[in-house]
Parts: C-alpha cells; structure tokens; sequence
C-alpha cells in the first residue's frame, strides 16, 4: 500500500499540513522538524504524486486570474464564492487566485481587460466574456504565449480555450419555453430582454426558447428584442417604455440580469398578470418569485462554475496538458416557490 502524508504525520507527530510543507519545501517549519520528517518519509518509501513532482520542477508559485464582468451583477457573488473555494483547497499547492472585474459589456472594455492578462504573468485564465472576434484574437495571443484559458459561465469556443466551464444555455432556454407552455396556454405577446448581443451564452438561451416555443406549437409573437446590459435601470427604462407601446405584450423574457428593473416596470404599470420569466437564483430573483410576479427561475450552479473553473485550470497544469481537458456543464435547476430558498 502506498505510503500517505497522513502515515509520515502521524511517525513524525505533526500535522498533515506540517508534512506537505516540508515535502513541497515551503517555508514555515522549524528545520529540526522538516529534517525528521524527510527522514521518516524516505523511510517510509513515501512517493510524491504527480502535482508534486510538477510544483517541485516549477519551484514558484502559480497565480490564475478571472477576468468577471460583476459589477453591480449579483449572479457573479456566488461564482466569486466557488473561486475562493478552490483557492482555499489549492492553496497547499502554492496557488492564488486574482479577481478582475469589469462592468458590464463593452466592447473596448473587454477587450482592453483580456489584453491586460497577456505577458505572461499569469498561470492560467478564467474568463467571462464576449463571443467576438477581437476576444477570440486576444485570447489566441495570450494562449500562443503558453497560457492555458478557460471559458467560464459564458463560453468562446472560437478562442483556442482548453474547456467551458459552465451552463447549457440553449437547453435552459428550451426548458423555459417547456415550463411556459405550462402555465400559459394564451396566445402570447413577447418581449425578449437580453444582457448583450455579444455574449453567447445570452443568445443561446433566446435561440433555445424560440425553439421550445416552436416544438410545443406555442401561438407567440415576439414584440421586440432588447439588450440591457444587465443593468436594472437600462432594463426598467426599456421595459417602462415598450409596455407603455405595446399593450399587447403579455409575457417578459429576461435572458440573463436586469430582473429587478423590468419587474419593477411591470409593478408599476399594474400588470400582475404578465408573465415574467427569469433565471438565477439572486435576491430580488427570488423576492419575485416569492411575491408571485415571476412563476419560476431557472438555476446554473454558479459556485459550481467558478469552482470547476479554476480546478479545471489545475488538472491541466498538473497533466501539462497533454490530455484534453472536457467542458464541465453544470446542471439546470427549475425553482418555484415552494423549493427557492
């Protein structure tokens, strides 16, 4: 039976993170100490595992950076809380994480935050960002410069990134249309409000509800199609305005954030009875779900997401890449008000 860290701790009488400090010869332990546990580790024929021997060759720390366009969006606190999850569980192996934030999306934006990533100073990259051509060259550059790119939350397939870590939009968007066709048998008047016209991740969904709303035989028409940039005042403006010009709508596609500002819309016109379909499980998601404006949510597992991500990074690291690295899709949740916690 291979010998553990566990096994060395307990001959030597220390602690299991005690052992894996002196083994991977970081700082912090008295070297009386880390003499006897070397001595009772080559004893007892210990075998470094494969990350070892890799962090042992490169003999520096290793640094990922996500790049999260998060401010003023709620959806990305519990994708922060899976990074910081796996930085904790990592954090034996030398491994740090940094978190780049951007608002929103703008093209410019995006494209000077990614660029910014190049150079070399990072291990790895989590990325959150558009599906267009200036990213996907941008993040070609920085891959050619031996750095590894995951695509998280929102994937960039074009880009040359190693693995997408995140939801499957185009089947969200189908499920919704599923559980629409449920609770809704009018005919029905739409308005789709999207996040940005350059994030896939928001098409996806809009094409995977179309779709849904076609193989049921859905009697809809679709009003108008929005982008609000995930801010709520953009989507309470828009909304306010399309409501007051189109009387016939009777049903709200939100594809991605800006909930709280086209419900408000809705509240303040006095039309209870629209249907409202959202996603994520965000406070004021959850406030209307509980309220009865919104009938139900669709979750993504963002911890999930900002976990896998950065672990996903780690495997390939520690594997140098030499075998593929497949997407990690979390799971779709449908959430009422009698499980929305």
């Amino acid at each position: 039976m291979a010998v553990t860290i566990r096994d060395i701790a307990e001959a030597a009488g220390v602690s299991r993170g005690t052992v894996d400090r002196v083994l991977h010869n970081r700082t912090g332990v008295n070297p009386e100490v880390a003499e006897r546990v070397k001595k009772i580790a080559e004893k007892l024929g210990f075998v470094p595992n494969k990350a070892g021997k890799i962090l042992a060759a490169r003999k520096q720390p290793i640094t990922f950076a996500c790049l999260l366009p998060d401010k003023d969006n709620p959806f990305f606190e519990d994708v922060i809380k899976g990074i910081k999850r796996a930085e904790a569980e990592l954090s034996d192996y030398g491994v740090s994480v940094e978190i780049k934030h951007v608002k929103g999306f703008d093209v410019d934006t995006h494209v000077k935050a990614v660029n910014k990533l190049g150079g070399g100073s990072y291990s790895g990259l989590c990325l959150t960002t558009l599906d267009i051509p200036e990213v996907q060259l941008a993040v070609h550059r920085i891959i050619g410069e031996g750095v590894p790119v995951v695509s998280v939350n929102t994937d960039i397939p074009d880009s040359g990134r190693i693995c997408y870590v995140g939801t499957d939009y185009y089947k969200a968007g189908r499920t919704a249309a599923g559980m629409l066709s449920l609770v809704s048998k009018e005919k029905l008047s739409i308005l789709i409000i999207t996040g940005s016209y350059n994030i896939r991740g928001h098409k996806e969904r809009i094409k995977g509800f179309l779709s849904g709303l076609d193989e049921r035989h859905v009697d809809y028409n679709i009003v108008d199609t929005i982008e609000s940039l995930d801010d709520d005042s953009v989507a309470y403006e828009l909304t306010d305005r399309l409501l007051a010009s189109h009387k016939s709508i009777n049903c709200v596609f939100i594809a991605a954030a800006g909930v709280d500002g086209v419900c408000r819309a809705v509240q303040e016109k006095g039309m209870s009875d629209i249907k409202v379909l959202a996603f994520d499980e965000v406070s004021k998601v959850k406030e209307y779900v509980n309220s009865g404006l919104i009938d139900f949510t669709l979750g993504q597992e963002p911890e999930m997401q900002g976990y896998m991500g950065i672990m996903r990074l780690f495997s390939w690291l520690m594997e140098e890449g030499k075998r593929e690295c497949p997407d990690f899709i979390t799971q779709t949740s449908i959430k009422i008000r009698e499980n929305i916690v």
